[in-house]
């Protein structure tokens, strides 16, 4: 049996009425909110995608579905916590999680060293395990035409020792 398994993540949400985006468990001021049933953290929701996969266990939509009214406004940061309790019942923990935003707004950068250290805090895993960056479609798709936002992730899970 491997010692390390490999996870991949991508999730999108459709820019709607509101004042914020919530990014990697941060709340970001921007003109628009997301259509959502939970609070709509794509670079969470992709995460926790990553872990699932890596653990297949499905996809974060089997664990929360959006038709449960239990997570209607939900904090996605608690989907990572549940999601970093399923790979340690197991024997795994995420050893490190790369995730990439794409979006032309809002800009990422500023705010991508406090969503670094939600995500650790909520992992339990050291700082420098936890990339998150940005990047635009220059213009292009539903991201480029500020429709919406999307995220992809991969996480690599290690045994616990």
């Amino acid at each position: 049996m491997s010692d390390i398994r490999i996870g991949t993540g991508f999730d999108v949400h459709a820019f709607g009425d509101g004042d914020h985006v919530v990014l990697g468990g941060v709340r970001i001021p921007h003109e628009r909110g997301v259509l959502a049933h939970s609070d709509g953290d794509v670079v969470l929701h992709a995460l926790c995608d990553a872990i699932l996969g890596a653990l297949a266990l499905g996809d974060i939509g089997r664990h929360f579905p959006p038709s449960d009214p239990r997570w209607k406004d939900a904090d996605s940061r608690d989907f990572v916590r549940h999601c970093d309790a399923l790979a340690r019942e197991r024997g795994w923990r995420v050893g490190n999680c790369d995730v990439t935003v794409v979006c032309e707004r809002p800009k990422v950068g500023p705010h991508a060293q406090a969503m670094r250290e939600a995500i650790a805090a909520d992992l339990g895993i050291a700082l420098d395990a936890v990339s998150v960056k940005a990047t635009t479609t220059e213009a292009l798709g539903f991201t480029g035409r500020g429709e919406g936002i999307a995220a992809q992730a991969a996480c690599l899970l290690v045994r616990d020792a």
